[in-house]
């Protein structure tokens, strides 16, 4: 099910078709009655992205959302399936043509904590993309980093420093930072604001918001939260136990559901939050 899209660019920068993913089941499952019982995690989705839109890909935890996202970017081999990023076959390309593909595709992972090293300076950490793929020279790579921190509503002066000396969402703002390195077309963000309160919650969707008007980018935005999905999405995706159940404009899924999961996500929704500000209207952003 295709609806009419709200992308600046209405050409579609990534085709998912029948993509499917199967885990080998554990030890202990493999010990049942029916001997050994793989986990289908993702079972047969398509979908597409255009570019300058934002698909909120919505559903409870274990439904599969993150494999599909690391499916699209090829750190998890789907089992079954097309994948298609700017007219490049993922699946079977070579890793050269996936390495350049990888430069216009990049993540937001869910916990900043987690997610960057340590032991790496916020510089270090920003630029590291920026030298696996071999882009510019040492003094370059400071300039870009120091674009990168004011992109994203830090202070140069911080580059020097550890992650650790910062709070959750100061972390995912660095984290973004690194994401944008590059100049990608499509940055995934798998649940990028649920390890945040929920003050903070708003200031990364502003951010995020602020950030694809002025570069254009595409969103594939994850999330267990309806409500969040929909401030965020154009359209929406509803993922249940690895398929996708509806898929819509983001106005029509929350307001007028079909499907009977999707209205079961929608009740645990508090009315408060069941109200979306349209991005054009608002000062700012």
């Amino acid at each position: 099910m295709q609806e009419p899209r709200h992308g600046a660019d209405m050409t579609d920068i990534l085709v998912v078709e029948g993509l499917s993913k199967v885990f080998p089941a554990s030890r202990a499952i493999q010990r049942g009655a029916n001997g050994k019982r793989d986990v289908k995690a993702v079972d047969n989705v398509s979908f597409s992205l255009a570019g300058g839109e934002t698909l909120g890909l919505v559903g409870e935890s274990g439904s599969g959302k993150s494999t599909t996202a690391y499916c699209v970017l090829q750190l998890v081999p789907p089992t079954e399936g097309s994948i298609t990023f700017m007219g490049v076959d993922l699946v079977n390309c070579g890793r050269s043509d996936l390495k350049r593909a990888r430069r216009d595709m990049q993540i937001v992972f869910q916990d900043p904590y987690s997610s960057l090293d340590p032991r790496m300076s916020i510089a270090s950490i920003i630029a590291e993309p920026l030298v696996v793929h071999r882009v510019g020279d040492r003094h370059s790579r400071r300039e870009r980093v120091r674009e990168l921190l004011d992109l994203v509503g830090m202070q140069s002066e911080v580059a020097h420093r550890s992650p650790s000396e910062f709070s959750g969402g100061q972390r995912q703002r660095v984290a973004i930072a690194r994401a944008l390195a590059l100049n990608p077309k499509l940055v995934i963000c798998d649940e990028p604001t649920s390890s945040v309160d929920v003050s903070v919650q708003a200031q990364i969707i502003n951010l995020l918001k602020d950030l694809q008007d002025e570069l254009g980018l595409s969103y594939l935005f994850i999330s267990h939260d309806l409500s969040i999905v929909y401030t965020m999405s154009d359209r929406i995706a509803v993922m249940q136990r690895g398929e996708i159940v509806e898929i819509g404009e983001a106005e029509q899924v929350f307001r007028r559901p079909v499907n009977q999961y999707t209205r079961t996500l929608l009740s645990s929704v508090p009315r408060r939050r069941h109200v979306r500000t349209d991005r054009a209207a608002r000062p700012g952003t």
